[in-house]
């Protein structure tokens, strides 16, 4: 008995990897770091946020200009904020 190979097509499959960053100009990697950098800073920017939102006076300004800033960030990069 012989087993049928079932892998699904090499390229669809690393074209869901690799599409997205090369439109932006980037390899795999790079992007992968700018979207794991990008979304600790989410993270941040949620927390401050939420520490306002439960006592008003503290992070005042941080969530807005954290994501002022990476907006910034953003259209900076190639293919985005045009």
């Amino acid at each position: 008995m012989t087993q049928e190979k079932t892998d699904l097509p090499q390229s669809g499959l690393l074209n869901a990897f690799t599409a997205h960053p090369a439109e932006v100009g980037e390899s795999y990697g790079t992007h992968f770091v700018f979207a794991l950098r990008f979304a600790g800073r989410l993270f941040a920017a949620g927390g401050a946020a939420l520490v306002h939102a439960v006592i008003p006076a503290l992070c005042e300004t941080t969530a807005s200009r954290a994501v002022r800033d990476m907006h910034e960030a953003l259209g900076d990069r190639s293919g985005h904020g045009r």
